[in-house]
Order: C-alpha cells, then structure tokens, then sequence
C-alpha cells in the first residue's frame, strides 16, 4: 500500500479515538465546554512546539489581518463543532454523534454552491439525498423510533456537522497562503485563547493535576489531534485531495466500534444503514470529483 495511504488512514484511525478520551473525561465530572477548552490547549502547546522545531518560518503571518481566517477555523468551527459532537456524544451515543459529523461533507456542498458558486450537479444532489436519507435512519425519523429519535442529540450532532464545514470554507481562503499545518496550528492556537475565560480554573485545578485525568487530557491533544494532524497533513502533501477524503472515512467505523465494544453502546442494523448511507455518500462526491478533474486534464491536453 502507498505509504501516504497509510499514513491518512493512520490520522483517521487516531481521529476516531476521541470519544475515548471525551468520555472517560466525562466520568470525571467534566463538561462538553471544559473538554473542548482541553483539547484546544494541549493541541495548541504541541503543535506549536512540532512547528517551531520543524518549520518556524511557516508560522509567520503574511498580514496581521490575516487573523480573520483562523477566527473562522479556530471559533466557528473547532470550537463550535467540538462543543456540538461533544455534547451529541454526551447526550446520545458515540456511533450517532460520529455519524452525524460525517454529515460535513453535505454542509460544505450546500455551503460552497451559495459562497464559491460551485455547481450543484446531479451526482453531489443524489450524495444529498443519500445523506438525508442515511441521517433519517440513524437518527431513528425512518422508520419512526421514538427511543432512538432524540431532538437534543440530533441537532447537536448536526451542528457539529456544520461547524465541521465551516473549517472547510474558511480553510479554502486561508490555503492561498498559508499550508494546511499552518492552518491547524493557528486554528488551535485561537481557540484556546478564546476558551480560556470558559475554564473553572479554581474549581478543577486539583482534578487536572490527577495522573488518569492527566492522561486523557494529554492523551486527547496528543493522538487524535496533534499528531493526527501532522501525520494526515503529510499523507496529504503526497497523495490527492480526493482520495485523502475517501481514506478518512476510516474515522465513523473506528468510533462507532469504540462506542459499541467499549462504552457497550447500543446502534441498530438500521442505524448502521444510514452511517453506511453517509459515508457512501461522502465516498461518492469524491469518486465523482477525481473522476471529473481527469477528464477535465485530458480534455484540455488533447486541445493543446
């Protein structure tokens, strides 16, 4: 196997642990917010570090202004996103939350049709339709589960959905001129500042000097977040954009799999169903775009 395959299946694989870390923080008495404020920090220090000591010139801003990028990627969407999956995974299960996530894809074609005037072609409206309809049935709309179809999770789970989209779109302006690691790094670096009036330092001080919470705390910036991130971004330098979409799609399975075998949560066939649904969905849009994009390349090379 390609070793940049390996490696965006690696970053992933680790994305897909999270909901290891947040709910064992959760037994600790911590909140979605405080979680979220966690991972920000931890994630901002080591990212920071792996930049200084790797590419420090890649972390100096062309613009001052140039701020407004990473407000979008670091409060719009890390921690509007992490507070909504968090909080999804708090209130429902692991497999619903994730499978909610992976509704991003659907909010980014929707989203980029109005901002970027992409067009809406006929496959991205069926990956559309495919979406809804896979939503309806992990959510418990098809066939009507009243156990199952919970308004709270459900738009918490769709709002970490579209906080997932808005990095996409805020990225996409931040890419013209800085590498995506760069955009990470700041992203982080924002929102942990934002977060730091939204952390009872006093009242869990003691807690976080506690070795367990220590681990997960760390364990939550580190491995699904830092090195996830540094890993997948190399993947991604050697490999296409497309694919590296289709390869994260690894990341639903290993949570759900991890909400089912570990935390003995429960997901029904139909469920799964409609996760499948989904990220058929995603895998769609991305076969469809490489496929295009080649056409397009032969098309314009037999012209010239």
């Amino acid at each position: 196997m390609n070793r940049a395959f390996i490696y965006i299946i690696l970053g992933a694989t680790m994305w897909g642990t999270i909901s290891f870390y947040v709910k064992n923080l959760y037994a600790y008495g911590f909140t979605p917010m405080e979680v979220v404020t966690l991972r920000a920090w931890t994630s901002a220090i080591l990212l920071l570090l792996y930049q200084l000591a790797t590419s420090p010139k890649s972390l100096k801003l062309h613009k001052f202004t140039d701020l407004k990028y990473f407000i979008g990627t670091g409060v719009f969407s890390i921690i509007f996103f992490n507070y909504c999956m968090f909080t999804a995974i708090e209130i429902s299960t692991i497999p619903i939350a994730t499978a909610l996530l992976y509704t991003g894809p659907a909010f980014v074609t929707i989203l980029s049709f109005f901002l970027f005037k992409e067009p809406l072609t006929r496959v991205k409206v069926i990956a559309l339709c495919i979406t809804l309809f896979g939503t309806s049935l992990v959510v418990g709309f098809i066939p009507l589960n009243l156990e199952a179809f919970k308004l709270g999770s459900i738009l918490f789970g769709l709002g970490s959905g579209l906080g997932y989209a808005f990095y996409s779109i805020f990225s996409k302006f931040a890419l013209a001129k800085y590498n995506s690691l760069t955009i990470t790094t700041y992203t982080f670096v924002v929102a942990a500042i934002t977060l730091i009036p939204f952390f009872p330092y006093q009242e869990k001080t003691a807690l976080l000097l506690e070795p367990e919470v220590i681990l997960y705390g760390f364990g939550l910036g580190f491995l699904p977040t830092a090195f996830a991130y540094i890993i997948y971004t190399y993947g991604l330098q050697h490999t296409e954009a497309s694919k590296a979409s289709i390869l994260t799609t690894v990341e639903p399975v290993v949570a759900t799999l991890i909400g089912i075998l570990i935390f003995k949560e429960t997901f029904s066939l139909i469920q799964m169903i409609g996760m499948a649904c989904i990220i058929g969905a995603v895998i769609i849009v991305q076969v469809y775009s490489s496929h295009s994009s080649v056409i397009k390349k032969n098309i314009a090379r037999s012209g010239s």
